[in-house]
């Protein structure tokens, strides 16, 4: 199966989606954060909405959540319109970036504020309380004040805390992002555990596309108060959309150019390197401005017949070097190197790469900017 084929989220009962937003827009007077977007998410499943700082994707959490209200637009749960029910009446739970712990109350107490407040019975709390700390690891530490606890063991409780009250959606608003590299990768894997033996919907926002990857069955990159691409990890790092996508996801190697034909889905693109022929996305047409995407990866040195360029930087990165060419008419290539030392910088050498792992995007990176 092609990444493009991929397929969409699976639907809940009845082939319906459980959440699902349609023309959702929010704006604080002349700032247009979350502009007419459309989305559906699925029962089970992880989902992320990944974009910089300031694209609208907190904006869509805290609409969702009801911390906000929305402008305009439809915004629906289980077919039922969330837009006039308060936060507190959506069986809907947040893990804020911050973990938002009672300093004064321990592990457990934590756990059970919110079913003491549903007024639950003394029974029921004790046994979702422990269900909760046993799923998340944290039932040893039930009696520890939050002081008491690291970084990721807060975050475990903060996940109990949200989950012991059986909520139809979980939304995690950077709840990685203060922790350490070593203690976020440990908490993805966590994280991505939970959502599988839980088997309900996390809706999730990052910055980080390597936090998104590890993470997601289905990504949602956001630009600009906009949708700019959803689909698999798959289809979105290898067929982005667009040249933004492609230069925000990896840090994709783009050659701008003409499109000169297009035909069954691929494109030929004239650029100062070459003429290119290979798959497109479905935005690009004859005579516009594209790219040719190429990810670090795929770019190798040859000794003869390929694209000649002089090595600019190299990068040691542990299992990999990341070495930076420079073509005569001022391109500047990427390439990844797992098996073989790079040549110095200032050395000559000739790149090329697969033809089948090309992919031709509509826009230039200036345009996209």
């Amino acid at each position: 199966m092609a990444p493009g084929d991929l397929p969409v989220p699976a639907e809940g009962a009845g082939g319906r989606p459980l959440l699902r937003a349609a023309g959702l827009s929010k704006t604080y007077g002349a700032v247009q954060a979350v502009r007419g977007v459309d989305f559906t998410l699925p029962a089970q499943g992880y989902v992320t909405l990944l974009g910089p700082s300031g694209c609208g994707k907190t904006t869509i959490l805290r609409l969702i959540g009801g911390f906000e209200r929305a402008s305009s637009g439809l915004l629906e749960l289980d077919g039922v319109s969330l837009l006039d029910v308060p936060a507190n009446r959506r069986p809907i739970n947040t893990v804020f970036q911050s973990y938002a712990l009672f300093p004064h109350l321990s592990v457990e107490q934590n756990v059970a504020f919110g079913l003491t407040l549903r007024r639950r019975g003394r029974a029921q709390i004790a046994e979702r309380v422990g269900r909760a700390l046993a799923m998340v690891q944290m039932l040893p530490m039930r009696d520890r004040r939050p002081r008491q606890l690291s970084g990721g063991q807060q975050q475990r409780v903060a996940l109990a805390r949200a989950i012991v009250n059986e909520p139809r959606l979980l939304l995690l608003d950077e709840p990685l992002s203060a922790l350490d590299q070593r203690l976020r990768k440990d908490m993805q894997v966590e994280l991505k555990d939970l959502q599988r033996r839980l088997n309900m919907a996390f809706l999730h926002v990052t910055h980080d596309q390597e936090e998104a990857f590890a993470l997601s069955d289905w990504i949602v990159v956001m630009r600009d108060g906009r949708i700019e691409q959803q689909g698999t990890p798959v289809a979105v790092y290898h067929q982005p959309a667009s040249a933004y996508v492609a230069d925000f996801i990896g840090g994709a190697n783009l050659l701008a150019g003409q499109v000169v034909e297009v035909r069954d889905g691929r494109a030929t693109l004239a650029t100062a390197l070459g003429i290119f022929e290979a798959g497109c996305a479905p935005t690009v047409a004859l005579g516009r401005p594209a790219s040719l995407c190429l990810r670090a990866e795929h770019v190798r040195p040859v000794a003869a017949g390929g694209i000649e360029a002089r090595v600019a930087h190299v990068v040691f990165k542990g299992a990999e070097w990341l070495v930076a060419v420079e073509t005569e008419d001022g391109s500047r290539l990427h390439m990844l190197l797992r098996h073989q030392p790079p040549a110095p910088p200032g050395a000559m050498l000739q790149v090329t790469f697969d033809p089948d792992a090309a992919w031709i995007v509509d826009g230039t990176i200036q345009a996209a900017a």
